[in-house]
């Protein structure tokens, strides 16, 4: 019995995309269900909740059971089929686009090697979730799927490496890979007016432990780097001659151009005038 399913029907617009949602859903198999053998024009995974079977292609049978997984590729002959005794219900992902192939390699999934096992089933289980609830009807309904799509690969990404094998720069500290994510968070919204709570809580911090380690890493805090990442980005704003002090302003964050030009000065010793015509 088919307990989910949702079909995308991809617009003109979706052409040439690097990636794009087919189908997905979810199903408890009768004994015995079968598909195949067959071909498909695109990616189909499938993710066993519980219950066991079999997934055979040209070269190997594999017998899965829960927290594992499969890879049907296109114009490569395969079947699968429910036990007689414990029917499998699984879980399903169908696409295809530009990058998929790419995307799958990266997640170590190809033709010749198809089956995954989980060591988080509950994160696969909530992406598929995420997935289902994407599906529902609402204006951005195809972005939510996409969105969840990359979500999906992203986790079989992170589930086909172990510890030891990882790829380098899976070895960088942990203080050193939060680091890098506040930087990046501050490099995409400097230009916006958010506090250090918000920074912190975009990668999973406390505050305080955010502060910490941009003082371990950097020698300052994340208030005193943002500042500055403000006035040297209103430095090179200063060289358009046509934006006003208060667009510039604006334009790295603050609205009120008077603290805009006491921080200015706090940075840079000159106000934003002399800075601008020294």
């Amino acid at each position: 019995m088919c307990a989910f399913k949702y079909v995308h029907r991809p617009g003109p617009h979706e052409t040439g995309m690097d990636l794009k949602l087919y189908y997905c859903g979810m199903e408890d198999c009768a004994p015995g269900h079968s598909w195949g053998p067959g071909l498909k024009d695109h990616y189909k995974i499938h993710y066993v909740h519980r219950g066991r079977g079999v997934y055979r292609t040209p070269w190997q049978t594999y017998e899965l059971s829960a927290g594992c997984g499969f890879l049907v590729s296109p114009d490569t002959v395969s079947s699968y089929q429910a036990d007689l005794d414990e029917p499998w219900t699984y879980s399903w992902a169908a696409f295809n686009g530009v990058q998929a192939k790419h995307y799958l390699q990266r997640a170590r999934l190809s033709p010749e090697q198809p089956v995954f096992e989980c060591r988080r089933p509950e994160v696969i289980e909530g992406c598929l979730q995420r997935m289902f609830e994407a599906g529902r009807r609402s204006p951005s309904r195809d972005m939510k799927l996409l969105g969840a799509l990359y979500d999906f690969l992203s986790v079989l990404t992170d589930e086909a490496y172990e510890e030891e094998d990882m790829p380098p720069e899976a070895f960088v500290p942990m203080r050193d890979r939060y680091v890098k994510q506040a930087l990046e968070f501050i490099e995409t919204n400097y230009s916006r007016n958010f506090t250090i709570e918000e920074l912190a809580q975009s990668i999973g911090l406390g505050r305080k432990y955010l502060s910490r380690l941009f003082k371990e890493a950097l020698g300052v805090s994340p208030q005193h780097f943002l500042l500055r990442y403000r006035m040297d980005k209103a430095c090179e704003l200063m060289n358009n001659g046509a934006l006003s002090i208060s667009q510039i302003a604006y334009s790295v964050g603050y609205k009120d151009q008077l603290l805009f030009s006491r921080m200015f000065k706090k940075v840079k010793g000159l106000a934003p005038s002399h800075y601008r015509n020294r």
